[in-house]
């Protein structure tokens, strides 16, 4: 029997998702360990690997949006043939369709194929994939006017190219697409090139098996390949789709608010000490790590959830749940928004540790190369802005946790020895919390940890 390919889900809150690109080709062969496919959500891409050596059968083609958990394939094994007729279960793909038509009855067999015809929706909607447009927006191709090969007539991204090579077509986008298809390359590798005027073609890819990811195109120079943007970013006068992750960031952030109790408070930690731990440490874990000063908030914070139980914990409407384990969330700003991958277990991390793993995450995060476990379980968030010079901020809970925590900028600040002004470094700290599971008080006392903790660093040495 052959083994089902599935839809992967990404997070307890993963909704739906796609096969943005097949990396085995329909029928053909893969190995177990080689990917398999490209998965696009609303906040993260990453590649799938096959679990078995075999022959690959497509049922879902690249841009349908599925449920997780769907089917998207089969893989047969080396001696078990493909059969000619096969379709496996039914499509989810085909079951996305508004209003497909029902299949007609059998007729009898005739030598030509009929042309497929493009099928408009109940509303009035021309049928077509997310992938279909993308593609037809960059190429200049009027997707109004294809006929749908895919279920149902659904206009798919085969039609755009082949409209594209039609005498009449724009071709000269269409051959730029072309040669980026064969690129190895990442979805997002693939947008930022778009958006940047990066001509793939011409990268050297340090991702697995020579893959093209983002990391990769912030050292390219624009090319001539098309023209190079006047300006990075959104640009004044347009408009900017709420969709995809920026959907997911303003539908989440929106739900936390309107679901949890949130209240915030600042308080300032002498960092002096901190300064001095930190450039000490730099030179003695010279080439093996380079701890920043959210990697010390973050071992301070590990530390004091040990103390304060609560802020480590997930309110439901009947019971709070406290945690064993605390496994920190990082926000990670990356063009599309926000990622937020975590370091598991970091209590039991030391320093080093934490350093080496957070430099990680935030160069998978914007290199597009997290995997599944990244993003697993966390408890508790840190977000840092004090590279933007932010003296205080209001971060929102990731919800189920409890608490999360701005990190602002290392500002210098005055403290007195009786009459005397004293020059010293300090740092706001921004706590966010349920009121709803910890009240004002405990909430202070667990900041007053931290800020005790970074006050006296060597303490995160222990």
């Amino acid at each position: 029997m052959p083994r089902e390919i599935y839809l992967v889900k990404v997070g307890m809150t993963m909704t739906e998702g796609m096969v943005s690109e097949w990396f085995i080709a329909d029928g053909a062969k893969v190995k177990k360990g080689e990917m398999l496919y490209s998965l696009e959500t609303e906040k993260v891409n990453l590649d799938v690997d096959a679990e078995m050596d075999g022959y690959v059968k497509h049922t879902a083609e690249a841009g349908v949006m599925l449920a997780p958990g769907d089917v998207v394939g089969y893989i047969f094994a080396d001696d078990e043939p493909i059969p000619a007729d096969f379709a496996g279960v039914a499509s989810p793909a085909a079951a996305l369709v508004v209003d497909a038509p029902k299949a007609a009855a059998p007729a009898a067999v005739v030598s030509a194929t009929p042309e497929p015809v493009a099928v408009v929706s109940g509303d009035g909607r021309l049928k077509s994939s997310p992938a279909a447009r993308r593609l037809a927006s960059e190429i200049g191709v009027a997707i109004a006017g294809l006929a749908g090969s895919g279920p149902g007539g659904r206009i798919v991204e085969a039609d755009v190219r082949q409209a594209s090579l039609q005498p009449g077509a724009s071709t000269g986008a269409a051959r730029q697409e072309n040669v980026e298809t064969k690129v190895n390359a990442s979805p997002l590798a693939r947008r930022l090139a778009t958006e940047r005027g990066i001509d793939l073609s011409q990268i050297r890819g340090s991702g697995p098996q020579g893959r093209i990811v983002q990391g990769d195109l912030d050292q390219a120079p624009l090319t001539t390949g098309r023209a190079a943007p006047v300006q990075a970013g959104p640009i004044a006068g347009s408009t900017v789709p709420v969709r995809g992750m920026r959907k997911t960031i303003a539908q989440r952030m929106h739900q936390s608010l309107q679901t949890s109790a949130q209240l915030s408070m600042d308080m300032t930690a002498q960092m002096d000490d901190a300064v001095r731990l930190r450039g000490q440490l730099i030179k003695e874990w010279d080439g093996e790590a380079r701890p920043t000063y959210t990697d010390l908030v973050i071992k301070a914070v590990a530390k004091a959830l040990g103390q304060h139980p609560m802020m480590n914990s997930r309110f439901d409407d009947t019971e709070i749940t406290l945690l064993r384990e605390i496994h920190m969330g990082l926000a990670v700003s990356v063009p599309e928004g926000l990622l937020v991958p975590v370091i598991r277990n970091v209590h039991e991390l030391n320093l080093k540790q934490i350093a080496q793993e957070s430099a990680r995450l935030a160069a998978a995060a914007r290199a597009g190369t997290l995997g599944l476990d990244d993003y697993a379980g966390g408890t508790f968030t840190i977000s840092a802005l004090g590279m933007f010079g932010v003296n205080s901020f209001t971060p929102i809970i990731n919800q189920p946790q409890t608490g999360i925590l701005g990190v602002n900028q290392l500002f210098d600040g005055l403290t007195w020895d009786g009459d005397k002004p004293i020059k010293t470094k300090q740092m706001n700290l921004s706590l966010t919390w349920d009121h709803r599971t910890v009240d004002g008080a405990p909430a202070a006392e667990f900041l007053a940890s931290v800020v005790e903790f970074l006050s006296e660093p060597y303490r995160l040495l222990l």
